[in-house]
Formats: structure tokens, C-alpha cells, sequence
């Protein structure tokens, strides 16, 4: 599932690509998403104009100038193709077709466990979907006193509570368990016990792991690409994620002995961490 990065460069490709234009056409192919994409779905957006980008969360919504903003999430496996131009064929799982002005928006997604949808964009807090979201990592008022105060009666590990959405929103498994070992956390530690000092060190590594994984285009790994087409390359800085049994980025270890990098599974979820840098 695309995180917070990957999210974050979607949106801004598509505000890059498309701006602030008109919609002038909406194709659906079809609507079965994890929800289902709303009867009048065309005919509230179309002939609107796009007014505003953010991010929510792993959501981007996307606001118009009748009240309304839409909400899209990719789910699993979606992905969104930006083209210059009507394609003369499309492909199987291109499933939502939104024309602008300056160019096409294409929702491809193979399992449709994403969703499109729109609602009041004055009461976009009100959602179900993100009504509950906690802070973004990327709010000022994120920092080790918030973090410290949201952890200290939970009983969860450090990892599963970095997934809490409702705590952090945005940080998915490949962010927590790299962000755990900047700050050399072990992700089995129980999150009640972090320390304030060791909370201040684990929210400065959050916000600078999500600032390099921005910055590469985020992690292309099975699904996700961005949508011209190219990968992201945060995957090849990665320093514990997915590379069990090898050394860490800056490991001074006998590997032989220490056997390098472990998996875990915490909550059906894979968590990879170093023994020896984490603590």
C-alpha cells in the first residue's frame, strides 16, 4: 500500500501536471472500489474547477470550487496515469477516466481496494474516513511531548502503535521500521515504556525519514509507481526494511555472529530491525 511519501509525490505530480483547471469529462468504468464510487459521482464534479491539492494522511484530496473536494485513496494496488492526451486503448484496470483542461487522470487499479469519492469540503473533518486521522508527522505540533503523552499508557509495541493512525497518520510498515532504527529503537519495546528523550529522538526520525523518502519519489516496491511511469528509489536507501540476514547502513558487526538484520512478524506485519544497533 502506498504510504505516506509515495501519497505525498502523487499528489504533487498530479498538481504539477494538471494545476488549476476545469474538469471537463468523467468516464467510470467501473465504480466497485472498497466503497463504491457514488451514483452522481459524475455529475457533481463535472464542469468544476480544481481549486486545491493536500494531502491527508495517505489521501489525497483534491478541493473544487462548488464546496466539494474529492477523496482518493489507492488501496493496495491502485495507481494514477497522467496523460497529455485521450489514449487511443487503455488498459484492463483503468477504471475511472477524469478529463481536464491541461490533461487526463487515470485511475488503474487491479484489486480495487482503493476509493474515489467526493464530500463537503467545508466538513472534510467530519468524514468517516478522517474523522479520526491523528497528526501528520509534518504538523509543527508534532514532536517528542506529543509523541511521549500519546504512548505512555499504551501497552502495544512501538512498531504497531507508529501504525496507529490515529496517533500518526500517514507512516505505514515501511516508514516505522526504518524510522525505528534511525532512532535505534527496537520495535518489539512495549511504546508505554519510550522515554520522553528517546520519544524527541523517534519523532525527529520520523519526519526526516518521510523527508528522504520524499524526496526519492518514495519506495517502489511490488505495486507502486509514480504516475509518469518512472520508480521511486527509496527502496535502494533503505536500511533495514526487507533485507534480512544483511548488514545494516553503517554496521561495524561480525555478521557471521550476529546473522544481521531480523524479520519479525507483529500483528500479521512484517517488522525488520538490527539487534545489535537497537535497543
Amino acid at each position: 500500500m502506498p504510504e505516506l511519501p509515495e501519497v505525498e509525490t502523487i499528489k504533487n505530480a498530479i498538481e504539477k501536471a494538471i494545476g488549476f483547471t476545469n474538469i471537463i469529462n468523467v468516464t467510470i468504468n467501473n465504480n466497485r472500489f472498497r466503497e463504491i464510487i457514488p451514483d452522481d459521482f459524475r455529475e457533481k464534479i463535472l464542469h468544476s474547477r480544481i481549486i486545491s491539492y493536500q494531502r491527508q494522511a495517505k489521501y489525497i484530496i483534491i478541493g473544487l470550487d462548488n464546496g466539494l473536494s474529492l477523496i482518493w485513496h489507492l488501496g493496495m494496488s491502485g495507481r494514477v496515469k497522467i496523460c497529455d492526451k485521450m489514449p487511443e486503448t487503455f488498459d484492463k484496470h483503468d477504471h475511472v477516466i477524469i478529463e481536464t483542461e491541461k490533461g487526463i487522470l487515470i485511475y488503474n487499479d487491479a484489486r480495487r481496494f482503493g476509493l474515489l469519492t467526493y464530500y463537503e469540503t467545508q466538513q472534510l473533518t467530519k468524514h468517516h474516513l478522517l474523522c479520526r486521522l491523528g497528526i501528520d508527522p509534518f504538523d509543527n505540533a508534532f514532536n517528542g511531548e506529543y509523541l511521549f503523552k500519546k504512548l505512555k499508557n499504551k501497552k502495544v509495541p512501538i512498531k504497531i502503535a507508529l501504525l496507529d493512525q490515529t496517533i500518526i497518520n500517514g507512516i505505514g510498515n515501511i516508514y516505522a521500521s526504518e524510522a525505528l532504527y534511525s532512532a535505534r529503537i527496537l520495535p518489539t519495546r512495549c511504546a508505554g515504556e519510550i522515554s520522553k528523550k528517546e520519544c524527541e529522538t523517534l519523532a525527529e526520525s520520523i519526519r526526516l525519514t518521510l523527508e528522504k523518502a520524499i524526496e526519492a519519489g518514495g519506495s517502489t516496491l511490488k505495486d507502486y509507481i509514480k504516475p509518469d511511469g518512472s520508480m521511486g528509489y527509496f527502496q535502494n536507501m533503505h536500511c533495514v526494511y526487507n533485507k534480512t540476514g544483511q548488514k545494516c547502513s553503517d554496521c561495524t558487526c561480525n555478521i557471521s555472529q550476529t546473522g544481521g538484520i531480523k524479520k519479525i512478524v507483529q500483528a500479521g506485519r512484517s517488522s525488520f530491525y538490527c539487534p545489535t544497533k537497537q535497543k
